[in-house]
């Protein structure tokens, strides 16, 4: 497919251009600072702008197939930059007649506040992320509120050591429900995994090891 990838310089951005062009998909890297792209693999369209300009986003939409949103909300404090993208992006995809859309947002959005362990729950999700999860609330809101195919992806906490422990990927969150970690790669994995696919169509995942 022809595909889009907002956010593609980042940690999981960059990962998700990597596993898409690996799977044959023609892939577009949408990224704010030509630097941050220079060493995109061969084959990449890079596009390099504002994300929140709708004519920009307009621009890179045509022609695409689905859309991949890995952009980062910024420092720690009070933002609306992914809604605010998401608020431009949604309208161009719709122009472009690009249906499918994989959006990250993390745990402590919507159902899965609370559910992410210890450490995250009680120190970082309060002192670091907490209002940057109310802007990837009205995120998830304005996608819920399209008519496009989308997949919401909530990834447990971040971390790169190698987990013996299954995967999992839940549509409930119990109240005993606590996904601690996962590496970017395997988020990489499942956001191409399901640009393709209409599992977990119009639903939100929590996806991590428990």
């Amino acid at each position: 497919m022809k595909v889009l990838i907002l956010g593609a310089s980042g940690g999981v951005g960059s990962r998700i251009v990597n596993e898409a062009l690996a799977r044959g998909h023609e892939v577009t890297a949408q990224g704010r600072a030509p630097g941050r792209l220079a060493r995109a693999p061969e084959g990449v369209r890079v596009a390099v702008g504002d994300p929140t300009d709708p004519a920009f986003l307009t621009d890179i939409a045509a022609g695409q197939e689905a859309g991949g949103f890995a952009l980062r909300a910024g420092p720690p404090g009070p933002t609306t930059v992914v809604s605010g993208v998401t608020g431009a992006l949604l309208p161009a995809m719709r122009a472009a007649g690009a249906r499918r859309l994989v959006a990250i947002t993390g745990v402590g959005a919507g159902e899965t506040r609370g559910h992410g362990g210890f450490l995250y729950d009680r120190i970082i999700f309060p002192l670091f992320t907490r209002r940057m999860y109310v802007d990837k609330d009205r995120q998830e809101a304005l996608i819920r509120a399209s008519d496009l195919d989308w997949t919401i992806v909530r990834p447990a906490p971040f971390n790169e050591r190698q987990e013996d422990s299954p995967l999992q990927a839940l549509v409930e969150v119990r109240p005993d429900t606590a996904l601690r970690h996962v590496r970017r790669e395997e988020v990489a994995w499942f956001v191409v995994e399901h640009l393709g696919a209409t599992r977990f169509l119009r639903q939100a995942v929590f996806f991590g090891h428990p």
